[in-house]
């Protein structure tokens, strides 16, 4: 029996139109599980295990199903995770925007500091705020996580 290499999978990281999303849907990118495969490479590998399977030993209905359904179910889990992360994404900016012009108080070593918050960035995704003390010190890259207390501003 001569065995044939596997033909090329499309490349995850191109989330165009295909016969298989329509141009719809998660991107492929976007749908990986966790072993890196989108579901278009997990189909390939399905239709590759049909091609060579043993015509006096046929692959099972229920088994073909079972695996279509299992890789369905992993697409979807990545794809509300995905949602998932984007939604706290949103949802902090929110809360840090909600933080300008507020008094906060930030733990500081054996300390705390208090200050009105100024500015607002958002560096590597997550959202940090700067803060202008009573003497006119400006400190900046504090962790929104960091805040112990808020009051409204002066």
């Amino acid at each position: 029996m001569q065995v044939t290499p596997i033909p090329s999978v499309p490349d995850p990281s191109v989330t165009g139109p295909s016969p298989a999303n329509n141009g719809g849907g998660v991107g492929a990118s976007e749908a990986t599980d966790a072993f890196g495969l989108g579901f278009e490479s997990l189909l390939q590998i399905i239709l590759t295990q049909l091609t060579y399977q043993d015509p006096l030993k046929p692959m099972d209905n229920f088994e073909f199903v079972s695996q279509l359904g299992q890789f369905s179910q992993i697409q979807q889990a990545q794809s509300l995770n995905d949602k998932m992360d984007n939604l706290l994404a949103a949802q902090s900016a929110n809360q840090a925007t909600g933080l300008l012009g507020q008094i906060v108080d930030v733990p500081a070593g054996s300390t705390t500091l208090s200050g009105k918050v100024t500015a607002i960035s958002f560096a590597g995704g997550q959202p940090r705020i700067s803060i202008e003390t009573a003497d006119g010190q400006t400190i900046s890259n504090i962790s929104i996580g960091s805040v112990i207390q808020i009051r409204t501003g002066e």
